[in-house]
């Protein structure tokens, strides 16, 4: 009797234990009583009737990720590729989640590859291949409106890999490359061009810089001659100014021995002379010098006459 007692204790004792449920973070607990729904547990400690009430899912409210494997899809000009999506969603409503759909990430999944059909439908394979985002933003807007009546919002939607048939992908190769040895050929060009407009600023740079330095030069010599005529013109002026003081000095020395009018004369005629050695073809008398030809004749009577 007393052995029945202890196991009635303890089977009262895990009932009660039972009970009590601890709701942890970031979790709700879906209640039913007899199969209806009672209610939403949110965090914290709750207690529920024995065998009547229980908790029928445990719904995990972080946001998830759920990565779709590839889904074969065709564009607008007939080209078949494989695309794998993404999908990032969190449930926001534990009760419609629970009770909206029999498998809410399959239906995603279905839900996903046919709106994924559709929009690349609509698409060229080269929109396809540089329209990510656009694809991102119209499946997001689209799976969420779906979705919404099962509790579940979606907060982003992401094209993993798109994958091409292998011919269309050799194509795809090829074209790059080709587009890599244009821009390579560009560069190469532009690189030729730039250095031989360096070369040519050089020489031109160099071909002013002579010039100039010719220029200076040209200067420098003009200088250097002007210089040299104006000390030869200078040293002639001095050589002149010296024989004009020389003669001065002699006539006036002449003068002061008592010399007369003959004599001066003579001595005009001896300058005469000797400027008639020179090479000139052609002399000039001057009218002073007209009566010296009478004073001549008289000197050399006088020299007969002795």
């Amino acid at each position: 009797m007393g052995l029945l007692i202890l196991v009635l204790f303890i089977i009262l004792l895990f009932l009660l234990a039972s009970c009590v449920k601890i709701v942890p973070q970031a979790y709700a607990y879906v209640v039913e009583r007899l199969g209806a729904y009672q209610g939403t547990w949110s965090v914290g400690l709750h207690i529920k009737l024995p065998i009547i009430d229980k908790v029928a899912k445990k719904i995990n409210l972080k946001e998830q990720v759920v990565d779709f494997a590839p889904q074969p899809v065709i564009t607008k000009d007939n080209v078949t590729m494989r695309i794998d999506t993404v999908v990032f969603f969190q449930i926001t409503d534990p009760k419609m989640f629970a009770y909206g759909v029999e498998n809410p990430i399959m239906a995603i999944e279905n839900l996903t590859a046919t709106t994924l059909r559709n929009i690349i439908g609509d698409l060229e394979l080269d929109q396809t291949l540089t329209s990510r985002e656009t694809i991102n933003t119209k499946m997001r807007a689209s799976l969420d409106e779906a979705t919404d009546p099962w509790g579940i919002k979606v907060n982003r939607v992401e094209l993993k890999n798109i994958i091409p048939p292998a011919e269309i992908q050799n194509a795809m190769e090829r074209q790059m490359k080709a587009e890599r040895e244009r821009r390579e050929a560009v560069t190469r060009a532009e690189g030729e061009k730039k250095a031989s407009v360096t070369v040519a600023e050089g020489k031109k740079a160099a071909a002013i810089l002579e010039a100039e330095a010719e220029k200076q030069s040209a200067i420098l010599r003009a200088e250097a001659q002007k210089e040299k005529m104006i000390r030869e013109a200078e040293g002639e002026a001095e050589a002149i100014l010296k024989v004009q003081q020389a003669t001065a000095d002699g006539i006036r020395m002449i003068r002061e021995a008592g010399a007369d009018e003959a004599v001066l004369r003579i001595k005009s005629l001896e300058a005469f002379e000797k400027a008639a050695d020179g090479k000139a073809t052609k002399i000039i008398i001057p009218s002073e010098i007209q009566g010296i030809a009478g004073l001549a004749s008289s000197v050399k009577e006088l020299v007969s006459d002795k």
